[in-house]
């Protein structure tokens, strides 16, 4: 329930000082996460799981996969159809291999 000037009754109010260095490393593991500095730190205390959002590179990354699987998916038809051979998807799944590599590469930096 919101109080007056969206103060929620029965909350108890924290002033806490940091380090400049570590108001910097709480805005910025924040910010990774989506969160704001409170909700970051109420999970925190909580022990809620907190992941960082995935980065615009591997957002990137997993729409490219999806492509290339939909890529993969129409040489397989062509290959039951008998209109493509077997190493037409060998090829396709060696790319495919070869990306998530990279995708492996890039999330464990």
């Amino acid at each position: 329930m919101g109080g007056e000037g969206g103060i929620v009754k029965n909350t108890h109010h924290l002033h806490i000082e940091l380090t400049q260095e570590q108001a910097a490393l709480l805005s910025s593991q924040a910010k990774r996460c989506g969160l704001t500095k409170r909700a970051y730190l109420v999970r925190l205390l909580e022990g809620t799981p907190i992941r960082a959002r995935p980065s615009q590179e591997i957002k990137a990354l997993r729409t490219e996969i999806h492509h290339i699987g939909n890529n993969i998916n129409q040489i397989a038809r062509s290959v039951n159809a008998g209109i493509a051979k077997s190493e037409d998807a060998k090829r396709g799944l060696y790319f495919l291999d070869q990306v998530y590599e990279m995708m492996h590469q890039i999330a464990n930096k």
